[in-house]
């Protein structure tokens, strides 16, 4: 880029026997001297190159003395003008017009009047594309000379360039001017007046300064963008693509468009994307020169751009200049070679930003679409050392990494990337799913082609065609007719080797049958609600393990998340199941944040199933992309050791929009008692790209606050709907870290103290082995392993402590209590707990029903009927009995000696691995003179595996033992009321009836314990 520079006259200059000295940087060149003169007319032209658009053209007006001595100085300072480069930068096409200054005072105390003169410039910036002698209509001759004045009249003066701010300038038209100045030289270029009078020997000045090199050749761009493309492939065809840059890779990404249309989008004059880029990043006066031919050892397309980079917290807003060029350009691959200069920025002389784009031809694609893979790499290039070096590059790595996340993220609304999920969306990749079924018959084929199956079978018809083919033998050794036993050891062998043969074929077809016939009771059952919905599917696992002496396996996989829980079908007899099944969530009013996986071997609902492994899914860590297709590795011992892995497809959706958001927000308010607005979506994606969180995160609020370690670190705490995080930046060294409200396991509120500056402190304390991430933030570890970190210092401690547990108990709350929250809210009563239809349930005979318990027991029926009535007594027998959240409605009265209530509850993990969720309904009605009760109970078992097929019925009868007063007698009958059918109906019914006889066992052995330790209580007066 070079800097022109005309100095056409001075006008009532304080002296005579002027010139004027010009200096750009360490370059300097100066005017012929003109004598006798205080309105000298110079028109001089000056060229220089321009290496810092940081600097300042000095003009400098001086006054030669002939009479001066030897050891005087002869050059007395008049006044002198200084014109930053970057405002002439500013200007509409990179040119002042013709402009009066007045010069400054003069240093020197020899010329004592106010006013030094004027001085008349016109000044203009031109890249390598513009040609020297076309564009400047002032390059007509060095030596023109005029005293006729009247024609510059109508210019504007400027008191002070480096004060008045450059956008304040006000000029005539552009266009008038420069004809009105174009015809004055013509008129100046008829003339020959007054030249001998001239200084001959003053320097001719139109000549460029005396530093600059010979001028490249350069063509003015006469064609549109795509030809010159198409010229520049006609010329450099065989150059090869460059090496990325030494500084690492920017943007490595496939997008689904021709790598000439990508082209296109990211450099040709005017791009929309260009300038959507620059208003998200708040780049302001943005410039694009022409693109032009440079010629050299290779000629190329080159052009400049400036604009304002927007102001950053420890970096003011400052100008850069790119100079863009070419480098390869043959149709299909293009190499983009960009030199930024930002010389404002701290030690910004010594060195420039280097970007090289590569846009080469992408895969092919399944569906005919061309693709075109972007790569961006970055370098540094310093013009001198500096010690500074290793906290330049640093600085620059970071911003460019943001500023390239921003350019990734928009051109990612553009143009489709390989492998995104929005490529092949959710429905599509389900129909996918679904379609890679394979028929009864195929799979028929693939279970039973193998070698013990194809033996037995031909074992089978050897054998029949030897019976046909056989003559009846006579009766030998022990035989008798009817009996017909092997005569030899080999027909004994044989006669083994075929029953074997035959016990393991009609496994495998048992085993077959119902794989074929079961499935999950979660499997294609749609989800309800709006909110956020989540839907996995579940591919296939392979290398599961074995707890069988076969190697092989009976799995189900079983997921849960924001408590609640869907299951697979079972798959029998394999290592690889194939499950091709779609489980959806109910819509939740939270994003959820993580999904616990865990593959176990079907035994039984009740029996402590053996888990083959299990998985955590962090929705915060992996993107949709990554979610969209992915395989998990299990954990655990026998998972590892071989090596098990499942393949999922997961989506979260958001079917509400911004209105679910808005629900949570509002549901906060209550819980906290004060207004929570929506954050702006410029501060909700400053927080996504500050901690890297996906896209439907949002963020509640933040404080500021002290975090307490060895020295406290001022910082944030950001409050999201799934993650508690905090950010300090002290003198350049960030502190960043965020944990899950699920790794919570309690809060504390801590006094003020000395050691907390007379502040109250927030203690978060979490989980054991979970936030390791955060590790770093942590104040101390307990001895169990758990993380406590120390917030103290709020604005407004109050507000900030009940935000965070608000959010901390609503994250943690189960299902169940927020079940009875909404209830609460509501005034709804207990018929959610209802069944749908009892009664029908209640009329099983006895006959059918089998004993499982009878005992005579030492207490009253009073005593026994106390574990029936809803008091203290039941509720606290139910907790040790491994019931949770134990909730029971009063008898109410159905007709004359006919009571009904309801119970809900919970079972613990020690009872059932499900930890389902049980409603029941019981009857009761006396025996005849008061002699007991006949209790009838129904039982339904939910998110369980099969919960669905099946009801229990249990039937207890209580009633005096006539032989000893104080004592009664209680039996409990049971039944499995079958709803639907399944090849393992004997498996449950064996494994439910062995564990609710112990249970029972238990409990009525916890209400006799109870009742006699109460029994001296209540005999006291």
């Amino acid at each position: 880029m070079r800097l022109y520079a005309y100095v056409l006259e001075g006008r009532d200059l304080c002296v005579e026997d002027s010139y004027v000295k010009l200096q750009l940087g360490k370059f300097k060149s100066k005017t012929r001297v003109l004598r006798r003169s205080r309105n000298p007319v110079w028109n001089e032209e000056f060229a220089f190159r321009v290496h810092d658009v940081g600097g300042e053209l000095i003009l400098s007006v001086l006054h030669h003395d002939d009479d001066s001595g030897f050891f005087n100085s002869s050059n007395e300072l008049v006044g002198r003008v200084r014109i930053p480069v970057s405002a002439v930068l500013a200007k509409e096409n990179q040119t002042l017009p013709p402009t009066w200054f007045s010069l400054e005072r003069g240093r020197s105390g020899k010329f004592i009047s106010k006013e030094y003169g004027k001085i008349l410039l016109t000044i203009s910036l031109h890249g390598r594309s513009q040609d020297t002698t076309a564009d400047h209509p002032l390059y007509a001759h060095s030596r023109v000379k005029t005293r006729d004045f009247k024609e510059w009249e109508g210019l504007v003066e400027s008191e002070d360039i480096v004060s008045s701010n450059t956008s304040t300038w006000k000029v005539p038209e552009g266009k008038q001017l420069m004809k009105a100045i174009a015809s004055r030289l013509e008129k100046l270029l008829g003339k020959n007046e007054e030249t001998s009078k001239m200084d001959d020997s003053s320097e001719v000045s139109s000549i460029p300064s005396d530093y600059e090199d010979c001028i490249e050749e350069q063509r003015p761009s006469c064609c549109s963008f795509e030809e010159a493309i198409e010229l520049m492939q006609s010329r450099n065809g065989e150059q090869e693509m460059p090496e990325n840059l030494q500084g690492g890779i920017l943007l490595d990404q496939t997008y689904i468009v021709a790598s000439k249309v990508l082209n296109m989008l990211l450099f040709a004059p005017n791009s929309q994307f260009r300038q959507d880029l620059a208003e998200l990043q708040r780049t302001t006066n943005m410039k694009e020169g022409p693109w032009t031919w440079k010629s050299g050892a290779l000629s190329c397309l080159t052009r400049v751009v400036s604009y304002t980079q927007a102001a950053t917290k420890l970096v003011k807003a400052v100008d850069a200049l790119e100079e863009q060029t070419y480098i390869k350009a043959d149709g299909r691959e293009f190499a983009v070679l960009v030199n930024v200069d930002t010389p404002d920025v701290p030690y910004g002389n010594s060195f420039k930003v280097e970007l090289l784009y590569k846009i080469m031809p992408g895969p092919e694609l399944s569906s005919g679409e061309e693709s075109s893979h972007l790569v961006v790499s970055w370098g540094l290039s310093f013009s001198q050392n500096t010690i500074m070096r290793g906290m330049i590059e640093g600085g620059a790595r970071q911003g460019l990494k943001e500023s390239f996340d921003q350019f990734a993220n928009l051109l990612a609304q553009n143009f489709k990337t390989l492998g995104s999920i929005d490529s092949l969306d959710k429905d599509q990749m389900l129909a996918t799913l679904q379609t890679e079924q394979q028929s009864d018959w195929e799979l028929a084929t693939e279970y039973f082609g193998n070698f013990t199956v194809v033996s037995a079978f031909f074992m089978v018809i050897y054998i029949l065609v030897h019976i046909l083919l056989s003559v009846r033998s006579e009766q030998q050794g022990l035989e008798f007719s009817g009996l017909d036993l092997p005569d030899s050891f080999g027909e004994l062998i044989t006669c083994g080797i075929l029953v074997i043969q035959l016990e393991r074929v009609y496994a495998m077809i048992l085993h077959f049958v119902q794989a074929r016939f079961q499935r999950g009771s979660d499997h294609g059952v749609k989800a309800q609600g709006d909110g956020w919905v989540l839907t996995v599917a579940l591919i296939e696992g392979i290398n599961l393990a074995s707890l069988d002496s076969t190697g092989l396996s009976d799995p189900y996989v079983v997921f849960t998340c924001n408590g609640k829980t869907r299951t697979s079908s079972v798959k029998l007899q394999t290592h690889d199941p194939q499950w091709n099944e779609i489980l959806e969530f109910d819509a939740m009013e939270e994003p959820p944040a993580v999904l616990d996986v865990e593959v176990f071997d079907f035994d039984g609902p009740f029996d402590e199933a053996a888990s083959l492994g299990h998985a955590e899914i962090n929705f915060l860590r992996h993107t949709s992309t990554e979610l969209a297709d992915m395989w998990v590795s299990l954990e655990g011992k026998l998972a590892q050791s071989s090596q098990s892995k499942l393949h999922l497809r997961i989506f979260l959706d958001n079917n509400n929009g911004v209105e679910t958001i808005k629900e949570y927000l509002a549901k906060m308010e209550k819980e906290v008692g004060k207004k929570i607005t929506l954050q702006s979506p410029h501060r909700n994606s400053t927080f996504l790209a500050l901690f890297g969180l996906p896209p439907e995160e949002f963020l509640i609020n933040d404080f500021t606050c002290y975090l307490k370690r060895k020295v406290p670190l001022q910082g944030r705490l950001f409050l999201s709907a799934r993650i508690v995080g905090f950010y300090a930046n002290l003198f350049g060294h960030k502190t960043k870290f965020f944990f899950l409200w699920e790794d919570i396991e309690d809060i504390q509120v801590h006094p003020p103290s000395l050691a907390s500056l007379g502040s109250p402190s927030l203690v978060i304390i979490l989980r054991k082995g979970r936030g390791l991430d955060a590790r770093h933030g942590a104040k101390s570890q307990d001895e169990e392993g758990r993380l406590k970190f120390y917030f103290q210092s709020f604005v407004s401690f109050n507000v900030a402590s009940r935000t965070i547990m608000a959010l901390w108990r609503t994250r943690t709350l189960t299902p169940e209590q927020k079940a009875q929250i909404a209830d609460e809210q509501q005034d709804e009563d207990g018929s959610s707990l209802l069944l749908e239809d009892p009664g029908s349930v209640f009329n099983v005979e006895e006959a059918k029903m089998s004993k499982v318990y009878s005992a005579e027991l030492p207490i009253d029926i009073k005593s026994l009927m106390e574990m029936f009535d809803g008091g203290n007594l039941e509720h606290k027998i139910m907790e040790k009995s491994g019931y949770l959240n134990y909730k029971a409605t009063g008898w109410e009265t159905v007709k004359p000696d006919l009571y009904e209530r309801h119970l809900c509850f919970k079972f613990n993990r020690h009872v059932s691995i499900f930890g389902g969720e049980v409603t029941c309904t019981q009857k009761k009605s006396p025996i005849g003179n008061d002699n007991g009760w006949i209790l009838n109970e129904v039982m339904a078992l939910h998110d369980i595996p099969f919960g669905d097929h099946f009801r229990v019925h249990f039937r207890y009868q209580i009633e005096n033992f006539g032989l000893a007063p104080g004592k009664c007698k209680c039996e409990v009958h049971m039944e499995i009321l079958w709803l639907k059918s399944t090849v393992f109906q004997q498996r449950i019914t064996r494994n439910i009836t062995e564990k609710f006889t112990s249970r029972l066992k238990e409990i009525i052995e916890l209400v006799e314990r109870e009742a006699l330790l109460n029994c001296p209580q209540d005999s006291s007066p």
